[in-house]
């Protein structure tokens, strides 16, 4: 199993370097964010974010993560530092910017064993790209098996001076960017031999879990007459949510770093992985209004402030709201959102017209309950699994699926083509499956759960649903970024138990196209195979 090799102790020790506090008051101060050249230190710390103390992963200190925030075109330096020490969870790590195509430095997507070796205990790794035409709402998180889970996970922001909705809004600063986040009272790699639901979720990094104590909640302030652009990303490693904001409509404006046409919604789906930005009025009776977060696990509620934020007005109380939630009457559809001006889809309209028409058909297997991709599971030993990144293998000569490791699991693809990719979930249950693909946006041409096909104006985003068993997602896009690029479902637990493909973008091209590989890149994969050999546990069959 491919998460084997990523293991490394899972001692149950509780040693951190720092104890995190949690604030009352979030979002982040003006201060607090990092611009696009910054250091990440990534460490170890207790944490309380739902009143249950428990080790965690954090970043500078922090969690969720420090907040990057950049302007259209900047050049991002971001040197990412391992000092992690906490044995009961991982030690290595990899950080990867979601939803930046990484244009010309797949090299520093930051995806363990695809495009790069992890980093290890005292080394770092300079990050260094540009996000070329890229402006929006995106994040950042570990791509190191299901080290995120564990609290590395943070917001990046892009913005556009020049925003054609800017017109829509008044406010759009770090005091807006909400964040979502399930949270687990067990550290991440006793939960890979195990996964169970969520304890709590997350707003801002504050929360309560059932039968804890009434924990801070985050709040959100407003000033009554204006117009908050607030972006959502969704960090969670399995839970989707139900978001809404009692006695308000949202106006989505975007979705996964992409512009749509505006919609009024009440209530918003939202898949792990998923970003949206919504315009909110604050045009109601100066009060305090709950914010809502529902996710999908079963009996989740309300009740003593579960899964709730507080929206307060400037000049309303302290105390929390009386608000009632209602049953939503406008939920958002995917199907109605569209790109803003209607790009079009590429290639000549009609299913199974593209260049190159690829059919992915997922499964889950007893008795081990691993996921399926055509029949394999991502990094099945027994197929040749490799921990050397498929970047390195490219650049070191490999050019054919056939060459390419884990085997049968990367898919090699010509430059400058249209790709329609169809999704096809079997017997793959525990969906909604969020699926994540590394390198671009696509179009989706069918969503699931629906039988239409909208090749003239769909929504362009980088995260979809691939829905449930029965159901099947339909997406294109082209090949103009030369570069092995992940295609995964972004529940942590399923790509650990195999949910994924590697799409190897004009491989005979890449040696080129990523020119100049930085030196310090060369130097992880030699450090890290110079690591100790940890002696891992046995680890029980994943029950998903």
């Amino acid at each position: 199993m491919f998460i084997l090799c990523l293991l490394v102790s899972l001692i149950s020790s509780l040693d951190v370097t720092a104890i995190a506090v949690s604030r009352s008051e979030y979002p982040l101060s003006q201060g607090a964010a990092h611009g696009p050249s910054t250091r990440l230190t990534i460490g170890n710390a207790v944490l309380a974010p739902d009143g249950f103390p428990r080790p965690a992963t954090v970043v500078n200190g922090m969690f969720p993560a420090p907040m990057i925030v950049a302007q259209k075109g900047d050049q991002f330096n971001i040197e990412v530092v391992n000092q992690l020490t906490d044995e009961s969870m991982f030690l290595l790590t990899s950080v990867h910017w979601h939803g930046i195509s990484q244009n010309r430095s797949n090299y520093a997507d930051g995806t363990a064993f695809v495009t790069q070796c992890p980093i290890t205990q005292n080394h770092s790794f300079l990050h260094t790209f540009t996000a070329e035409n890229q402006t929006g709402t995106f994040w950042y998180h570990s791509h190191y098996s299901s080290q995120y889970c564990d609290g590395l996970r943070g917001a990046l922001i892009i913005y556009d001076p020049d925003d054609p909705m800017a017109h829509m809004y008044d406010v759009d600063d770090e005091t807006t960017v909400i964040s979502l986040s399930d949270w687990y009272h067990v550290v991440s790699p006793k939960l890979l031999a195990l996964p169970s639901n969520a304890d709590s979720m997350l707003i801002n990094g504050l929360g309560r879990h059932v039968g804890g104590p009434p924990s801070d909640l985050a709040v959100i302030n407003v000033t009554p007459g204006k117009r908050y652009r607030l972006r959502l990303i969704q960090m969670s490693c399995q839970s989707d949510v139900q978001f809404s904001i009692d006695g308000h409509s949202l106006t989505v404006i975007e979705a996964d770093g992409q512009l749509t046409e505006p919609l009024v919604v009440d209530q918003l789906q939202i898949l792990s992985g998923q970003r949206y930005s919504v315009v909110l009025v604050a045009n109601q009776p100066v009060r305090n209004y709950w914010v809502r977060s529902l996710p999908n696990t079963p009996g989740a509620n309300y009740i003593g402030g579960l899964n709730s934020a507080i929206l307060r007005y400037r000049g309303a109380p302290a105390v929390n709201p009386i608000t009632v939630t209602l049953p939503p009457k406008n939920q958002l559809q995917e199907t109605n959102l569209h790109a803003l001006g209607s790009p079009g889809v590429p290639g000549t309209p009609g299913y199974g017209n593209a260049d190159i028409n690829i059919d992915l058909e997922v499964s889950v297997k007893a008795p081990d309950f691993q996921f399926y991709v055509n029949g394999i599971t991502f990094g099945n030993t027994t197929l040749g699994n490799s921990t050397v990144p498929v970047l390195l293998q490219i650049l070191s000569g490999a050019r054919q699926a056939t060459e390419l490791l884990p085997a049968g699991s990367v898919y090699v693809l010509e430059a400058n083509k249209v790709v329609e990719v169809t999704i096809g979930m079997q017997s793959a249950i525990g969906g909604p499956h969020p699926i994540h693909l590394h390198g671009h946006a696509f179009d989706v041409v069918q969503s699931a759960g629906s039988n239409a096909y909208n090749y003239v104006n769909p929504v362009r985003r980088d995260v979809v649903s691939a829905g449930h068993p029965g159901q099947r997602t339909v997406i294109r896009f082209v090949t103009d970024n030369s570069g092995p690029w992940f295609l995964h479902c972004h529940i942590d637990w399923h790509l650990a138990a195999g949910f994924g493909v590697v799409f190897a973008e004009s491989p005979a091209d890449t040696p080129a196209y990523v020119d100049p590989v930085p030196a310090e890149w060369d130097r992880l994969c030699p450090i890290y195979d110079n690591q100790p050999n940890f002696t891992l546990p046995h680890i029980p069959n994943i029950q998903i």
